[in-house]
Formats: structure tokens, sequence, C-alpha cells
């Protein structure tokens, strides 16, 4: 039996289960009535982590939105994996948005959440290792109830709660 019991608290997203979400949405929009005959497109780049949504008008854009939020809640991902950066006039009189997608807590909002951890009084630990926090704590009780009030609050980053040993 472990003498001393951890968790990980980060915002890392599971890259595929996104790609597969964005995948699934240029399917839908494809086979979508509201979208037959229109310009759109939904644009993933990997390596500057964004997500590009372009389309005719504010309306079909916000519709591509709903679309592709709706693919990552189905796939258990966080509608705040995206932050939207600008919007703005494309080509051809259509809209382009821009959004980030939110892959790791910043520092700031991570030294809020240790120091929400110690305001609890638990006997648990947190230190801010690299992209994620580390709670440990001797006893698992603690850190279920560290890990559920954490949940019960509103954060910027979308939470995943990893490494429960």
């Amino acid at each position: 039996m472990a003498s001393e019991h951890s968790l990980d608290i980060s915002a890392k997203i599971d890259l595929q289960a996104f790609k597969d979400a964005i995948a699934q949405s240029e399917k839908e929009a494809s086979g979508r009535y509201d979208f037959k005959g229109i310009t759109y497109e939904i644009n993933y780049r990997e390596k500057e982590k964004q997500l590009i949504l372009l389309a005719s008008s504010d309306n079909k854009l916000d519709a591509l939105k709903d679309i592709v939020i709706a693919k990552l809640i189905k796939r258990g991902l966080s509608s705040k994996a995206l932050e939207e950066l600008k919007t703005e006039d494309a080509s051809g009189g259509a809209r382009k948005a821009t959004y980030k997608i939110v892959d790791s807590i910043e520092s700031k909002e991570a030294k809020k959440i240790v120091a929400e951890i110690k305001n609890l009084k638990t006997k648990a630990s947190a230190a801010i290792e690299g992209d994620s926090i580390r709670v440990k704590s001797k006893q698992i009780d603690e850190l279920q109830k560290i890990m559920a009030h954490i949940k019960s609050m509103e954060w910027e980053a979308p939470l995943v709660f990893d490494n429960f040993r």
C-alpha cells in the first residue's frame, strides 16, 4: 500500500479525440441542409494550436461553432478547450473566427488553484510542476474532497484530473 497518494491537475486535452471531433464536425456540416451551397471551412492547425472557422455570415459561423462544441462535448472534451481570439471579415464577404486551443493552465490560474487547495485546510500539499499541479496526501479521501471542490468551481482552463494513485 502506498504511503502517500497523489493526483495531477492539468489542462491537457486528448488530441486524438479533438481531431475526431473536428472530423465529425466537418462531416455533419457537409450533410446539413443549411450549409448546402454556401462557403464554409473548418481548419485545424495543429502546430499553431488554432482552429479557424470560415462561413458566409455571422449566423453560419455561430452554427459552425455550435457543431464543433457539440462534437467536443460528445467526446468528453470541455468547450473551454477553445478560446476565441478574434472574429473578422474574410475575402468574399465571409466571416472568419480564430480560436486558440487551450491545453495548459496559465501560471496565474495555477497559483489560484494551489491557493484554493491550501484554503481547504487539509493535510494535502499542492505544488506546480510544469504544466500541471501535483497534489499529495496520505489519505485518498482528502484527494477526493479536493478534486470535488476544484471541479465545483469555475476555471478558465478545461481542467483534467489524472494520475490518481
